[in-house]
């Protein structure tokens, strides 16, 4: 169980992940044409402790294979992007995808079994990651029962359409 100074960091990350934003806002000014995304290891470690927070999950050591943390002894790989897709190397026991805004709210994309993301990605690279559609993902949500959902610990909203971060030009 979370105590109140591990409540209060959790609830900050918004605004801490809102003035990295204004940063990469600043950056994409100053130089047109190049995108400064929060991606690889920071937005993912934000979406890893936030899951943790919502799901009560137990995280592994980071960089682990195939699955982030462990809770009611199910394994869970922890994703969370800002764009369209999410990248998957190894087919998890279970998935719980999120999406971050720019203003950084956090929404679940999918909470359920691994397998159909997985069986189902639009594509395979060459080094067999799948890539995973948010609106292919929110589709498959729909279709997870309850009792095969890992458990909210703290109330999350699911992803709607409406709420992806729109395409900057230039």
């Amino acid at each position: 169980m979370m105590n109140e100074a591990q409540e209060d960091k959790i609830n900050s990350i918004k605004e801490k992940v809102q003035r990295l934003i204004d940063i990469v806002n600043e950056l994409e000014r100053d130089f047109p044409g190049r995108h400064f995304t929060l991606d690889g290891h920071l937005v993912g470690s934000i979406g890893e402790v936030l899951a943790a927070y919502y799901y009560g999950i137990e995280l592994y050591t980071a960089s682990a294979v195939a699955h982030d943390g462990e809770v009611d002894g199910k394994k869970v790989q922890i994703k969370i992007t800002q764009q369209d897709n999410i990248v998957i190397g190894h087919e998890p026991d279970y998935l719980v995808a999120l999406y971050l805004k720019r203003n950084g709210d956090i929404y679940e994309i999918y909470n359920g079994p691994g397998k159909e993301p997985w069986e189902t990605a639009s594509k395979r690279d060459s080094h067999n990651n799948r890539h995973m559609l948010v609106n292919k993902l929110m589709e498959l949500d729909k279709l997870v029962s309850d009792d095969a959902r890992i458990r909210q610990q703290h109330s999350l909203e699911k992803m709607k359409k409406e709420y992806k971060n729109k395409k900057k030009n230039g």
